[in-house]
């Protein structure tokens, strides 16, 4: 699976989806990181936090209709901390940096692809 920005920008591929409840418990924790590129979809999500993460990440949560409405950038292992994002349904976990070098901004329209 991929994620794609509105306007054809490629956002994660390979897009990895946690949509159970031992998956998303999960998250990203215990790994030693993102592929360059990589990314992972957390379903009905609105809030993380970073206890037992080894590396930075971004966070970019959407709403029910894949548009962003929160964007927290390089998130810090063990002390980063979004505990709500109001109206947010899901969040996608990207590698520190990735969410600016692409352009990612609240209002924007995220699709998952196959």
């Amino acid at each position: 699976m991929r994620l794609i920005k509105q306007d054809g920008t490629l956002v994660a591929e390979p897009l990895e989806v946690a949509g159970n409840v031992l998956t998303r418990g999960l998250g990203l924790m215990g790994r030693a990181g993102l592929g360059e590129r990589g990314g992972l979809l957390i379903e009905r999500c609105n809030g993380i936090h970073m206890m037992f993460m080894r590396f930075p990440i971004d966070a970019v949560f959407v709403d029910c209709s894949g548009r962003v409405v929160k964007v927290f950038p390089r998130l810090r292992p063990w002390i980063g901390l979004v505990p709500f994002v109001f109206r947010a349904d899901r969040v996608v976990e990207l590698p520190a940096g990735a969410a600016g070098r692409i352009g990612i901004e609240p209002g924007d329209q995220l699709q998952v692809a196959a």
